[in-house]
């Protein structure tokens, strides 16, 4: 019997890369939900959807992540990122469906200088990680049966993303400052996917918490280095490095996460660099909106 799978979020770069990689596999039968077939803040509708179609796992894509935005409009990053997480975990929970979701890096304060791990405690300094944070306890205090995967600075040839962003400011020539002043990981949603459908593959009752890079850290300046390599016309000796930026939100300065637990579910092991460098070449050879 086909593994019966709903992905929430489907129009986001992690739902948009899971259907590349994923909708085809014989050995899965996937659901795909935007907001507009299934919105998770509404408690009722949740509910309905799942008692219509059953699904052995919910990979929870969906989730207001501009940071920035979070700051103007907290009550919408809490109903996306925690009171919908809740519903999402309740009904769960009822229908014996795995339920695994995903937060974020920034659920820390960046205060820690080695690699924060699954135990370390959240101390979340923005508004979007709050709210990241409080869904995180809406899954612990209502669901069993559970993976949390945090992750950080994803990005995917889908969507908006720092690499796309970069990747086109450098296409058309544009002057470039980036900042230093932030250390974490960037994470390819190509190997966050094939980590997810390693835990429903395997079966794994070693439900918590998880966290999942892509592995090796850098600055958000190196990142855009990494990124303009690829890019022969363009002097990356033009980019410029800044101590800070104006930003409404407070980040952490340090966000690497510890992978220890990951890599015995996943072995395989990829370095950030490997992974910006094959997205890159994608969006050249194939530009996607």
């Amino acid at each position: 019997m086909k593994t019966k799978i709903l992905i929430t979020g489907a129009t986001g770069q992690l739902g948009q890369t899971i259907r590349e990689l994923y909708a085809r596999d014989s050995s899965y039968k996937i659901m795909f939900a935007s907001k507009a077939d299934l919105d998770i803040t509404d408690a009722l509708a949740v509910q309905k959807y799942f008692y219509e179609h059953r699904f052995d796992y919910c990979v929870n894509c969906a989730a207001y992540t501009n940071v920035e935005q979070s700051e103007d409009f907290p009550e919408l990053a809490f109903k996306v990122n925690a009171e919908a997480v809740k519903n999402l975990a309740q009904v769960c929970e009822i229908n014996n469906t795995v339920l695994i979701h995903i937060s974020t890096d920034y659920v820390f304060d960046g205060e820690k200088e080695s690699p924060y791990n699954e135990t370390d405690t959240p101390n979340p300094i923005n508004v979007y990680g709050k709210s990241k944070v409080q869904g995180e306890q809406f899954i612990q205090n209502n669901s069993t049966r559970y993976f949390l995967v945090r992750t950080s600075w994803l990005y995917s040839k889908y969507g908006h993303n720092f690499l796309k962003t970069i990747a086109k400011k450098i296409q058309h020539k544009e002057s470039l400052k980036i900042t230093t002043s932030q250390t974490g990981t960037p994470t390819s949603c190509t190997t966050l996917a094939e980590f997810i459908f390693k835990l429903i593959e395997s079966k794994t009752s070693n439900f918590g918490i998880f966290h999942f890079t892509d592995m090796g850290q850098t600055t958000w300046y190196h990142f855009a280095l990494q990124i303009c390599k690829s890019f022969t016309d363009y002097n990356c000796d033009s980019i410029e490095a800044i101590n800070s930026f104006n930003s409404k939100a407070l980040r952490p300065k340090y966000s690497i996460l510890d992978n220890s637990k990951r890599l015995r579910v996943l072995q395989k092991q990829l370095i950030w660099k490997e992974c910006v460098d094959n997205t890159v070449a994608q969006l050249i050879s194939a530009p996607q909106s």
